[in-house]
């Protein structure tokens, strides 16, 4: 078949070349001159099953509250005239539930797991290599509320393939010995040794090579306007350069999926949560970390990717607008350095700026809709990196009519109604 993804990011990489395997004719067009160059291009690092509970728990509503007004709060949601945001408002306090929370995190960590698989066996098809470290991730605590809050999902996530183990500050410091400045600080961690960590940039640029030598065509520079319906079928994506036509298309186009699906009658609540990195080059591998941390008092990430350092983290809940709140970005390197003492130069920080694909139940939207060739795999959140290679199987699998290695219900836009 000739097939149509719409997106270039890591998940939409990740499509194409499952789907290129499969044997069928790709074509993957994408608005930036490049791929990976907006959500992937320089997110936190992890691959992180561990890390999958979502932002909607019963807690996370009081905290909202506990952090509006504060310019460095890891959620900052501004009360704005925006129909979207607070229908996705409403859906996310929907699922602030311990039932909901649960079905949620099930859902995330069948994908997110399966993924963890995938890569490791595109690794070996490949050879393809992004900086990658397969040295876990640890989730370290200062606030022992938070840790006893956490411990509780343990059970539930190794039920379903996510392997976690409690460690005490003696071991999250033996673990990874650049956490001894916080030593005294450390109430606890749950370490994930199954997961890992690397460059989503370096490998979505490397696959997406690899797929131009299964055949793939790539369109770049291209922006997607509209999708063309016929009956329940679609029948042709018009862009601002040529009207493409395909036996079907998928969508992977993360924040941007719900305009082009609006008018088909498919309301996605998928909503844009903008996020903030910082990339240190290491001058002082000494104090650098080598495994792949969570640091839960500040909700930040760090991943060591070669001779540089990535930290990322917060949420700001603003539309579309990827302007760079500077101060938000360098409270991102303070607290890297303040972790890190003497790590890196803070003068050579490099800063990012990107959009999310946030659903209200934290779980991605794969697979088919009401039209028969179009299928849909957007909605990662933070997880896109984590959950791509798994996602871009079982959406290939689909589409080439084959039973996917995981069960999707639950996974698809029905769910929303």
């Amino acid at each position: 078949m000739t097939i149509l993804v719409l997106g270039a990011g890591v998940v939409g990489v990740a499509t194409a070349y499952a789907l290129a395997r499969a044997g069928h004719a790709v074509t993957v067009v994408d608005r930036q001159p490049g791929p990976a160059l907006e959500t992937s291009f320089a997110n936190g690092g992890q691959i992180s099953a561990n890390h999958v509970t979502p932002w909607a728990t019963p807690a996370t509503p009081w905290k909202a509250l506990k952090w509006l007004g504060r310019s460095d709060a890891p959620l900052l949601y501004r009360l704005r005239a925006d129909p979207a945001l607070w229908s996705w408002t409403f859906r996310f306090l929907a699922n602030c539930t311990h039932a909901r929370v649960r079905i949620n995190i099930e859902r995330a960590l069948r994908i997110a797991v399966y993924s963890r698989e995938r890569i490791a066996g595109l690794r070996v098809e490949t050879g393809i290599d992004y900086d990658q470290l397969g040295r876990g991730i640890l989730h370290v605590f200062r606030n022992r509320r938070e840790y006893e809050s956490a411990l509780p999902y343990l059970e539930l996530m190794a039920e379903h393939g996510c392997v976690r183990r409690v460690v005490d500050p003696d071991t999250c410091v033996a673990i990874e010995p650049a956490l001894t400045t916080v030593r005294a600080d450390l109430v606890g961690g749950i370490m994930s040794d199954d997961d890992e960590s690397g460059d989503a940039y370096a490998f979505t640029a490397g696959l997406a090579d690899i797929c131009a030598g299964l055949g793939v065509t790539f369109v770049f520079d291209t922006t997607v306007r509209r999708l063309v319906a016929e009956g329940q079928s679609i029948a042709a994506v018009e862009t601002d350069g040529d009207t493409l036509k395909a036996d079907a298309v998928v969508v992977a186009l993360a924040s941007y999926a719900p305009p082009p699906l609006r008018p088909l009658g498919l309301k996605l609540p998928v909503y844009p949560a903008k996020g903030y990195s910082v990339t240190l080059p290491v001058g002082d591998p000494e104090r650098a970390p080598v495994v792949s941390l969570i640091d839960d008092e500040f909700k930040m990430v760090y991943s060591r990717l070669g001779d540089r350092l990535r930290a990322a983290g917060t949420a700001e809940f603003v539309g579309y607008d990827t302007t760079m709140n500077e101060a938000r970005a360098r409270f991102i390197r303070d607290k890297a350095l303040e972790l890190f003492p003497g790590c890196a130069d803070p003068d050579a920080a490099e800063y990012w700026a990107g959009l999310r694909p946030s659903t209200p139940d934290g779980v991605p939207v794969i697979g088919v809709t009401p039209y028969a060739n179009l299928y849909l795999n957007t909605g990662h959140g933070t997880l896109g990196w984590t959950m791509a290679c798994g996602a871009g199987q079982v959406v290939a699998d689909v589409v080439s009519g084959v039973t996917p290695a995981i069960s999707l219900d639950g996974l698809g836009i029905d769910r929303f109604g």
